[in-house]
């Protein structure tokens, strides 16, 4: 069977939002809450809360980054183009870790609940479970999706009956004291829940098979982050509310527990298939989101390219689905405590390194970082966010930094052994250190690469306006002049191409002006002329940083575009005419016109501009 590299794109909003949903609501929910009281007290609200606040920084950086650049191992793939291939290198297998060992956690979490209704070993269970969502991820992610959709919407469905009718159960005197441990508890154990929005990470993996991402990826993750938020925070008041505390603390079956208190035997088996349902959707959330993380390092040629092979017939990446299976298998066997404090802290890893990657792309400068998502209050949500998720990291204590030190010290080898001779790529730390001393790092490899990613993001076709544009004469001035002595280098510089020596070009050009002004806004002009010949068209692009004087009301012209064509050529003029004038309608056009560093910046400034096609 056949193999190729491109993921089809088949996930719809309501696929993308179980997802994440149905990875969040598993673990977190009904394993989570009784080892984290124990820990916290009734305050294990807040730190589910606060788990949540942190969560919001990486999230959002992680949507912008992923709107610009909708590919496999969204995360990953932004990492390694904002600070290179070895901190990518380490960020993506962090992330694969990341994921499977919470599809792990999910399987031996479901396998407690099922050893409720089947005496089997739960090891068993869970294996079972592990090869079964990975023949479905194999077969397709479409049939992975729908799988989702169906557990999420079941698991929503037992959820709001658990909200409904255990609220008027809740004894207030559960809550105190609040803070039994004191506050410093409350923050450590914020970080051992963070595993529990690890889903949100699961949308960036799949970016490059999610249909119109720049729209879908924001809405579906806000939308699951609030949908979950506000359950985790019913589910576990209700909980917290209706167990004693020392049952709570002992209970490895929190959420059927309480269940049991206020709606007897059938409730506690209703919230125990709740609780299967929910390990189930992490688990096959994790199988397909897991394997795309491995994806981008293997296209960049930063772990062996079988892992980016893609199956033809099924368009799954079956390779890595299946070290990433094993490696799972593996991991069942694995204390509990470990598989959370791990998951936990490379999630915190990742959400930080993508704080980092925003700043560093945005800073940078780079012309073609163009997310259809801004994260909002910028910089500062970033640095509350690094500095948050550092203060949590820590006060999970030695052991957690100790296992964030080994995995990161595996993602560094890995790099220096076997990827740092195979891959060259640039990267947007490169551009911001070229942007601050002023020396010459780079070749434009990642602008190009970024507007390919546009291209297909936003699904553009190439037209003929495109390929004059890409093939056109680009004038970069730094000195002011007056409009005739502009005119005469355009000339020079478009009449061999149009077939006209320089003194015709010229005086056409000249009489033009002279007719109407082509002077469209102070900033802005247009000259276009009917040129003799037949089959002939060319725009020249200029822009002049001191400005042009073409007259009194406009002595400062800064972007010009000179269109000198044929009779014959008269349809596709006018046509060129109103793509320009579209494109520098934009309200960003100015100011991206200005700082553009070269002349290809310019080029794609056109090139990607929003016009009808």
């Amino acid at each position: 069977m056949k193999d190729s590299t491109e993921l089809k794109k088949s996930l719809s909003l309501i696929e993308i939002f179980c997802i994440a949903s149905g990875a969040m609501i598993s673990s977190g929910l009904f394993i989570l809450p009784g080892i984290a009281h124990a820990q916290a007290g009734p305050a294990v609200i807040i730190s589910y809360f606060l788990a949540g606040i942190l969560s919001l920084a990486g999230m959002l950086s992680i949507v912008e980054m992923t709107t610009a650049m909708p590919k496999a191992g969204g995360d990953c793939f932004a990492i390694i183009r904002s600070m290179g291939p070895a901190v990518g290198t380490a960020a993506g297998l962090l992330s694969w870790f990341s994921l499977s060992m919470k599809s792990a956690f999910a399987l031996v979490g479901m396998s407690v609940f099922t050893v409720l209704i089947v005496d089997i070993n739960i090891h068993i269970i869970a294996v079972f479970f592990c090869l079964l969502f990975l023949f479905i991820n194999l077969i397709g992610i479409r049939e992975a999706g729908k799988t989702q959709v169906i557990l999420v919407f079941s698991l929503i469905g037992l959820m709001f009956v658990y909200v409904v009718r255990g609220i008027p159960s809740v004894d207030i005197r559960s809550f105190e004291p609040f803070a039994p441990e004191g506050i410093t508890s409350v923050f450590s154990t914020a970080g051992f829940v963070f595993v529990s929005y690890g889903g949100l990470l699961k949308i960036a993996s799949v970016a490059e098979e999610i249909e119109n991402p720049k729209k879908i990826i924001p809405m579906s993750m806000i939308l699951s982050l609030s949908v979950v938020s506000i359950i985790y925070s019913l589910v576990i008041f209700v909980t917290s509310g209706v167990l004693e505390a020392q049952v709570l603390h002992k209970s490895l079956t929190p959420i059927s527990d309480g269940a049991a208190v206020f709606m007897g035997s059938w409730g506690k088996i209703a919230l125990s298939i709740a609780a299967v349902l929910a390990f189930l959707s992490t688990a096959n959330a994790g199988i397909m989101t897991a394997a795309r993380s491995l994806v981008p390092l293997s296209r960049d040629n930063l772990i062996p390219g079988v892992f980016g092979r893609i199956n033809s017939r099924f368009q799954t990446p079956h390779y890595s689905l299946l070290v990433t299976g094993l490696f799972i298998i593996i991991s069942l066997f694995l204390q509990l405590k470990v598989l959370v404090e791990a998951a936990s802290i490379v999630l915190i890893l990742t959400n930080l390194l993508s704080c980092f990657s925003v700043i560093i792309l945005r800073e940078s400068r780079i012309q073609n970082y163009r997310p259809s998502f801004q994260t909002p209050f910028y910089p500062w949500l970033q640095i509350l966010g690094i500095l948050g998720l550092t203060f949590v990291m820590f006060e999970m204590g030695r052991e957690a930094i100790m296992i964030s030190l080994i995995l990161i010290t595996i993602g560094f080898l890995s790099y220096f052994l076997y990827g740092r001779t195979r891959n060259n790529r640039e990267y947007a730390l490169l551009h911001l250190i070229e942007r601050i001393t002023a020396r010459e790092l780079t070749e434009r490899m990642l602008e190009t690469e970024l507007k390919e990613i546009i291209r297909e993001r936003d699904e553009i076709v190439v037209d003929r306006f495109d390929r004059v544009i890409e093939n056109s004469i680009i004038m970069d001035i730094n000195k002011s002049m007056k409009a005739e002595e502009f005119l005469h280098l355009v000339a020079e510089e478009m009449a061999p191409k149009l077939e006209l020596s320089t003194e015709v070009m010229f005086k056409t050009l000249v009489d033009r002006e002279k007719q109407s002004s082509t002077v469209l806004t102070p900033y802005l002009a247009i000259p276009h002329i009917i040129t003799p010949g037949e089959n002939k068209f060319d725009i020249l692009m200029a822009r002049c940083h001191e400005g042009i004087l073409f007259s009194e009301e406009a002595p400062e012209v800064h972007a010009v575009f000179v269109l000198a064509g044929t009779k014959d050529e008269r349809n596709f003029h006018l046509h060129s005419l109103a793509s320009i004038a579209q494109i520098v309608q934009e309200s960003e056009f100015v100011k991206n016109w200005m700082s553009a560093r070269n002349k290809e910046d310019l080029r794609d400034i056109i090139l990607l501009g929003r016009r009808q096609r």
